[in-house]
């Protein structure tokens, strides 16, 4: 026999047998007008046709009956994204470790991290990237995403000090200093060097470069875990006779 599948937007025939299940109605639906059979709700006379029944069940549809479809929407898919999570190297500066991170975690909560496998004060944390270009990891509440960290990036932990000033005059002491290079300068070479404790950074950058202790190059320069600034002396960052200076390639930029 033969039915007609009336839709709100169209109508049409569809020829088929008394005694066929509901749901093969359904697919031959699907086979004419592409609507997927989850998304067909068949009734007559306000009655809905269940998939688990066939025509039979329904002595009311006869030859030339019409059957109301309704096309269901499918409901949006949501798609939950999970975190990707990847490898960086945390380094300090007498050891590493790997550390597990993904791309919305914040400097804040690395630092957390940071404090909880090794113990160091949250407030007095300093991280620098040390990638093409040197970056300090200034905001707490900017992801890691934000500043260009990566897989297997290399971030290096510091620890901020409190800075003194101190006039400069003429006939200030001199100190001597270990400046002890990365493995990527000269393979971690140590080279002793006397200064005046007035020396500034900037200047101190000039001497090793100009008596070829160091190749050109921009350099940072790192004292009792904290970033020297190049604009202060040697005195202002409390650097005395025998202390070590270490010494990264790269320079310090401000993320904006």
């Amino acid at each position: 026999m033969k039915v007609t599948v009336v839709t709100e937007r169209f109508e049409f025939p569809v020829d088929v047998d008394s005694k066929e299940p509901i749901l093969e109605i359904k697919k031959r639906i699907h086979h004419i007008v592409g609507v997927p059979v989850d998304c067909q709700n068949l009734s007559v006379y306000g009655c809905e046709l269940i998939d688990g029944l066939d025509l039979t069940d329904y002595p009311a549809i006869t030859d030339g009956m019409r059957l109301l479809l309704v096309i269901i929407q499918e409901p949006p898919r949501v798609i939950h994204y999970q975190p990707i999570k990847f490898k960086i190297i945390v380094r300090f500066l007498s050891r590493r470790i790997d550390l597990e991170v993904n791309y919305s975690e914040t400097v804040g909560s690395l630092k957390e991290k940071i404090h909880i496998m090794d113990g160091k004060p949250i407030g007095r944390m300093n991280l620098v990237l040390l990638d093409d270009v040197v970056v300090e990891l200034e905001d707490d509440w900017k992801s890691l995403h934000e500043y260009g960290v990566r897989e297997m990036s290399e971030i290096c932990v510091f620890m901020k000090g409190i800075g003194f000033l101190v006039s400069c005059d003429a006939a200030a002491p001199r100190v001597c200093v270990v400046l002890q290079t990365s493995s990527s300068v000269l393979n971690g070479t140590s080279i002793s060097l006397e200064m005046k404790e007035t020396t500034r950074v900037d200047e101190m950058r000039e001497i090793v470069v100009e008596r070829r202790m160091l190749p050109a190059d921009d350099y940072i320069f790192v004292h009792k875990q904290r970033i020297m600034r190049e604009d202060c002396s040697l005195r202002w960052h409390g650097v005395k006779n025998g202390d070590i200076v270490y010494v990264f390639k790269g320079s310090v930029s401000r993320h904006p």
